[in-house]
């Protein structure tokens, strides 16, 4: 009984003080909390958008009389050509690139997972197996595949968000599976198999779970690629179908009037940009705070 117990207390997660250490440091990095502020901003506008200007999106106003009015009072961003808010459709805007950008990476997290941690686990010809199928897809360029299936399958936001999350994994699946290879030999995993734990038992229950940190940072890097990618199809006139707002969509429309009426693009344009500086530095403040390297 007493080498069984001693089995059972090996089998314990590394460094329970990596997650507090973690925090610790990550609140210390100014420019990291200042990107977290930005994002949690971010996704409060989106929440709250109806509470926040009495304007609908995608309602049409008086067209000769309401359309490309200059940023002023009624309207702070001004209206663009069919005389809709610019403020408004910016602020529901929010909606779709976060939430895409959200769940095409909670996509990207879970595929590049499984794969990278059931590459690194179990080693030999699956390990050859699945890095040869990540290196493929890498090989293709993302953004023409995009074009392709979007072209092919008339655009909509769900397909937008599945094809974003599908064939952005690789790089998730990578990092998974060198942190996996370095856990596999551990004590508590040994300890977890020599208990009877099967293979998958091993994964679920001992090696995804203290691989989270890399996990979360690799999400947090690519939500801003994801929103970024999710601009250029909309510029491009193959994202969300419109009347529905997207910023990418909206600095698509402003290019033509692009002197006359500076603020169709200029101000969706702003809020990309400030977009992804929030989660790269969100990102780039997690990645620092919690690179194992710091706790060996």
């Amino acid at each position: 009984m007493s080498g069984i117990d001693e089995e059972r207390t090996t089998a314990k997660a590394p460094p329970p003080g990596l997650w507090s250490h973690g925090w610790s440091r990550f609140r210390r990095n100014r420019f990291g909390v200042a990107g977290a502020a930005i994002v949690l901003v971010l996704y409060l506008i989106a929440v709250f958008a109806p509470m926040l200007t009495p304007y609908d999106a995608t309602a049409q106003g008086d067209v000769p009389k309401m359309r490309y009015v200059a940023p002023c009072r009624e309207h702070p961003l001004g209206t663009d050509k069919f005389g809709r808010d610019v403020l408004a459709r910016v602020f529901y805007g929010s909606r779709i690139s976060l939430t895409i950008g959200f769940l095409a990476v909670a996509i990207t997290v879970v595929l590049g997972s499984l794969v990278g941690a059931a590459a690194g686990y179990f080693g030999g010809a699956v390990d050859a197996i699945l890095m040869r199928i990540v290196d493929a897809l890498l090989a293709v360029p993302r953004l023409f595949l995009l074009l392709t299936c979007v072209a092919l399958f008339s655009g909509s936001i769900w397909l937008i968000i599945v094809l974003l999350g599908a064939t952005g994994w690789m790089a998730t699946a990578r990092l998974v599976r060198a942190q996996v290879l370095a856990l596999r030999n551990l004590d508590y995993v040994k300890a977890a198999e020599v208990l009877g734990a099967g293979g998958s038992g091993v994964i679920w229950r001992h090696l995804i779970p203290n691989t989270l940190s890399v996990i979360i940072v690799s999400a947090t890097l690519r939500i801003g690629g994801i929103i970024l990618t999710e601009a250029s199809l909309s510029f491009l006139g193959l994202g969300v179908p419109p009347p529905t707002p997207s910023w990418g969509q909206m600095v698509f429309e402003g290019r033509e009037v692009l002197l006359s009426a500076w603020w169709l693009s200029t101000f969706p344009g702003i809020a990309i940009v400030v977009t992804v500086i929030g989660f790269n530095l969100l990102g780039d403040a997690l990645k620092d705070a919690f690179d194992p390297r710091q706790f060996a």
